[in-house]
């Protein structure tokens, strides 16, 4: 038997039926026409902004959000079925998973596992603002 040569080129190669997926334009969402005022999920304890981002962005796998916890508030308790991250931009908080808890402050951030039960609660006098982000299940 000989040895096959395969160069570079040829494992690069594309066949020439093979077609190129089509691309699909990015799309920017200013986030001042994404914002509501409303209470945190997984409890309505105290009250929020919400800043739903991905949510103008069509056929997305994934959810990129800004919230708001003002004084008080907490994005209570729940199990997440995807790892998810919680980015502090400003404020301090509180954040759990199971039955870890650990203070968060700007430039921290939580990863979260999926399976777990997680949630932050925004501490002291100055809101607690994050950025959440995890893919959408099934895509």
């Amino acid at each position: 038997m000989k040895p096959m040569l395969c160069t570079a080129a040829a494992l690069l190669a594309v066949p020439s039926h093979a077609q190129t997926p089509p691309s699909r334009p990015m799309v920017v969402v200013d986030e001042a026409a994404t914002k509501r005022d409303e209470p945190p999920p997984h409890g309505a304890i105290g009250m929020s902004t919400a800043y739903r981002i991905s949510d103008a962005v069509p056929g997305r796998s994934m959810e990129f959000r800004k919230r708001v916890l003002h004084p008080g508030a907490v994005i209570g308790a729940h199990v997440i079925a995807h790892d998810e991250v919680y980015y502090v931009l400003s404020g301090r908080g509180e954040v759990f998973s199971g039955k870890d808890r650990r203070a968060i402050g700007p430039g921290s951030a939580a990863y979260l596992f999926s399976g777990e039960n997680v949630g932050i609660k925004q501490l002291g006098a100055e809101p607690l603002t994050l950025i959440i982000a995890y893919p959408i299940p099934g895509k």
